[in-house]
């Protein structure tokens, strides 16, 4: 009877062994999308065009990225310090909402200059900018816009592919992250004015 005791109760801390893992894998995701976010940019912002359509553009990838590490992390405690499971994953799902919403505030106060007043990707049209990230063809650079004394940036998409310090002005809104841009002055040759007809 102990033997079978005692069976039962190591197959179930190896089943607990195997959920901590799980959610300790989960967490470090969590922190490699947040090191992305950081180093490279907001990667996902194509991809979640349409989530901020209809959230206001809360959702970025530090901010998925700070509520999975911190949903991985919370529930790998939570069942460290002997909780089910089932009340493991109410408790990172709790602590992922707290992380995910101090994300989104932070991303805001940062891509907003640290301004009381918020900058709405909608305030920038027709401002100038430059660019600080190349925008290729067919795909998504970054853009700096100084408006009201405070410096914006934000993804940026052109008809023409733009080198990093190109002079621009936006002229349309794609999302609450992500504008789209033109050159101030022509790029390349296709783009010279067409030369003068020959005088009568």
């Amino acid at each position: 009877m102990s033997r079978e005791t005692g069976a039962g109760s190591s197959v179930h801390d190896d089943d607990r062994g195997v959920h901590v893992t799980t959610f300790f894998v989960i967490g470090v995701v969590g922190l490699v999308l947040l090191a992305v976010s950081l180093l490279i940019g907001d990667v996902l912002d194509g991809a979640l065009d349409l989530l901020d359509g209809f959230l206001g553009g809360i959702f970025s990838t530090a901010v998925i990225g700070g509520f999975t590490a911190a949903f991985g992390f919370g529930g790998a405690g939570a069942l460290g310090a002997g909780l089910p499971m089932i009340a493991a994953i109410p408790v990172g799902l709790g602590v992922g909402v707290i992380f995910g919403w101090f994300a989104a505030w932070l991303t805001r106060l940062i891509r907003d200059g640290g301004s009381d007043a918020t900058i709405e990707s909608g305030d920038l049209l027709g401002h100038s900018g430059r660019v600080v990230t190349a925008i290729p063809a067919d795909g998504l650079g970054t853009v700096r816009v100084v408006i009201g004394g405070h410096s914006v940036r934000r993804n940026a998409r052109a008809e023409v592919p733009l080198e990093a310090g190109t002079e621009v002005h936006v002229t349309g809104v794609l999302s609450p992250t992500a504008v789209s841009v033109a050159p101030v002055w022509p790029v390349g040759p296709a783009d010279e004015p067409p030369a003068l007809p020959p005088q009568p």
